[in-house]
């Protein structure tokens, strides 16, 4: 957990930086489409190379991954940090700034992808539900304490600093947690996170590709966890649409385009607000397995995401926004608990570095498209009544979707991974 939370806060401190130098200083006034160029530039070169190094997370020492991922995050950030610090953003050093950017934020997901590989190795078969529920959502409080403790440097040294170099100091900040994330690997053995029995075979590209098509061929034989993968990737894009909306209601709507700082300060409450909601997901999922079932709390976080969607579809009041985002990371991070939880239980050991890099695939291309879907249907405030309104109908078809899929391929199947919650039920 403590590997987690320094790398994710370490991330969450790097978005804070990029966030503030690309969206939020003084000369930028960004539109949906500058938003999703930068989502595409940061989330989708892991999307397109993922398949062809997957294999790797079944061959390399996955500790090693997450230490040599970190080490290279954090000499990417000094680089970060000195190119904004001293405000060489031009010509070729934009080049240098958006390449350095690309390769930590695809090496992050690569990292993550392993360690969600080397998940089965410190918890037992039936305790799934339970570890999926408390590891991965220390990521999202490492990117709350992360972002916080930019935010704080941003504003703190706001006025004594240039823009600049106050952006150039959160990028030092979140190098210095990248080195605890680095310190925090010595922790593990190296063969503490896994493969059991790494694979010898060659990394060519045609043999990566019949690895990745064995893998593909083992899903396949998982309805269940294709089913998970696919409704995670919605839900996804669709937390993404409401992302880059509320960016442009910060930006557009509500405070003047000449302040970007206010804005900043409402995307960081709203980011709170939804963080909340995220880390209150670890209690909330296995509690709600161990009273109903997996398949029922899936369905019931797929509802609460429908609810919250046509209620921001009536308003445009901040603090309900606020208040109702809360919801929406509540339903939306419970609900890859549960996804978490059927991949890891319906995946065999020697294909989860492949699945989970799948896995991380669609979460970030989800994100990606969410940018491009949101550039071509929302206004420039952001805030759109049939953009909340359909959103809720998806939430609603992927919850009819999900009861379906539990009908034909039988409830009792969801339930694998939660024997330690049913047990005390």
């Amino acid at each position: 957990m403590v590997l987690r939370i320094l790398s994710q806060a370490g991330d969450g401190t790097l978005q804070v930086g990029m966030a503030s130098y690309i969206l939020f200083s003084p000369q930028t006034q960004p539109n949906a489409w500058a938003i999703a160029g930068v989502l595409a530039i940061t989330l989708l070169p892991f999307t397109v190379i993922g398949p062809f190094v997957s294999p790797l997370l079944d061959r390399w020492s996955r500790r090693d991954v997450a230490l040599w991922s970190d080490v290279v995050r954090t000499a990417l950030t000094i680089v970060l940090g000195l190119i904004i610090w001293f405000g060489l953003t031009s010509g070729a050093w934009a080049i240098v700034l958006f390449g350095a950017l690309l390769i930590a934020m695809s090496v992050n997901r690569f990292m993550l992808a392993g360690l969600s590989a080397g998940l089965q190795h410190t918890v037992d078969e039936d305790e799934y539900l339970t570890a999926s529920s408390l590891v991965p959502t220390v990521g999202p409080l490492g990117v709350i304490v992360g972002a916080a403790a930019g935010l704080v440097t941003r504003f703190a040294f706001d006025g004594v600093l240039t823009p600049n170099q106050t952006d150039g100091l959160v990028f030092g900040l979140a190098a210095i947690l990248f080195l605890g994330s680095v310190w925090a690997c010595y922790g593990f053995a190296p063969d503490a996170l896994g493969p059991d029995e790494p694979s010898t075979g060659s990394t060519k590209v045609r043999d990566v590709a019949t690895g990745l098509a064995q893998a593909g061929r083992h899903l396949r034989t998982r309805p269940v966890a294709i089913l998970g993968l696919l409704q995670m990737a919605i839900t996804r894009l669709l937390f993404g649409l409401l992302s880059v909306a509320v960016i442009l209601a910060a930006r557009h709507l509500w405070h003047p385009v000449d302040e970007p700082e206010l804005a900043m300060a409402d995307l960081a409450v709203w980011g709170l607000a939804a963080g909340a909601g995220f880390v209150g997901a670890a209690p909330l999922a296995p509690t709600l397995v161990r009273l109903s079932s997996l398949r029922a709390t899936s369905v019931a976080m797929l509802l609460l995401g429908a609810a919250t969607s046509f209620i921001m579809a009536t308003t445009s009041s901040k603090p309900v926004i606020f208040v109702t985002s809360f919801f929406v990371g509540l339903a939306v991070q419970s609900f890859k608990i549960c996804v978490d939880t059927i991949v890891q239980a319906h995946v065999d050991e020697r294909y989860k570095g492949r699945a989970f890099t799948f896995y991380d695939m669609l979460f970030n291309g989800a994100f990606v498209l969410a940018g491009v879907v949101a550039a071509l249907t929302l206004p420039e405030t952001g805030l759109s009544m049939a953009a909340f309104l359909v959103m809720g109908v998806a939430y609603l078809a992927c919850a009819a979707w999900f009861v379906a899929a539990a009908a034909r391929l039988g409830h009792a199947t969801f339930e694998k991974g939660t024997g330690d919650l049913t047990r005390t039920s």
